[in-house]
């Protein structure tokens, strides 16, 4: 999405704004009213991403910021193209293109944020760097990660140790890397944590030139695609069905509220785990 809207976006003005929930722009503390006029006359310098939110630099000084939720959309339309049934935002922009945020669930969401320090909006300056990022630090990660004191699977999904790590790209990289997901982080050697970072950005990379893992039609780019990684999961959905390495039955565990993949042959469940 980052790319599509580098692709189509950056670059142009923004002519006027329509705010038609204002649910959708809860996080901007001036309303909708002032939401429309910050973006007004603007024009966008670049796309940029960490974790789950996207944020467009505005020549204003400010950034569009932008977090999707479980349903939300960032779609580029000409402005002749109907409305979608539940959108929420519209960004008019030069030579009839619009920018249209559309959320079904209501759970997203976009603000006018100031940026902090490495242009960073200041709201999410807490989310760590994600395992693609040229800036990663490999040996901090694998220090963080021993210090949490947790299982591994919930380290990674602590979005202050590494971001961009879900819940299926995390079974998918425990497979690879051959560990169980309750694993004590602090009994992870070097070589382990290296040996799952590399996992991580081998899933991460795949899913991207896969276009992400779109398991309904509201999981799609700029341009109403959807991804198609699912079709290249390993693991995560796949209990009961054998494992592609040892051919043992995938396992389906409960976890946080979500699931977990594992085999039972190629990961092993540790003698002292930590959920």
């Amino acid at each position: 999405m980052r790319r599509g809207l580098e692709a189509h976006v950056v670059g142009r003005r923004v002519d006027g704004a329509e705010v038609r929930h204002a649910r959708a722009v809860r996080r901007h503390l001036g309303g909708p009213d002032d939401f429309a006029a910050r973006v007004t006359g603007c024009a966008v310098l670049a796309a940029r991403r960490r974790g789950k939110y996207l944020w467009l630099p505005l020549d204003s000084g400010e950034s569009l910021l932008a977090h999707l939720g479980m349903s939300g959309q960032l779609l580029v339309q000409p402005g002749s193209a109907p409305d979608e049934t539940h959108l929420r935002v519209r960004l008019r922009l030069r030579a009839g293109v619009e920018l249209r945020f559309v959320d079904q669930r209501t759970f997203g969401g976009l603000s006018v944020e100031p940026d902090g320090a490495d242009d960073v909006p200041a709201r999410i300056a807490h989310i760590a760097r994600d395992p693609l990022d040229p800036d990663f630090d490999d040996a901090a990660f694998a220090v963080a990660l021993r210090r949490r004191r947790t299982g591994v699977k919930r380290a990674l999904l602590d979005q202050t140790v590494a971001s961009g790590i879900g819940n299926i790209y995390a079974d998918e990289a425990l497979w690879r890397a051959r560990l169980h997901y309750a694993r004590p982080t602090e009994t992870l050697r070097p070589a382990e944590a290296r040996r799952l970072l590399a996992a991580l950005r081998e899933v991460m990379a795949a899913a991207l030139r896969a276009g992400g893992t779109s398991f309904d039609a509201l999981y799609v780019d700029v341009d109403g695609r959807s991804g198609y990684f699912e079709r290249s999961l390993a693991v995560y959905g796949r209990e009961g069905e054998p494992c592609d390495a040892c051919g043992r039955p995938l396992r389906r565990d409960p976890f946080m509220n979500r699931s977990s993949y594992t085999c039972p042959g190629c990961q092993p469940r540790p003698r002292r785990a930590r959920w």
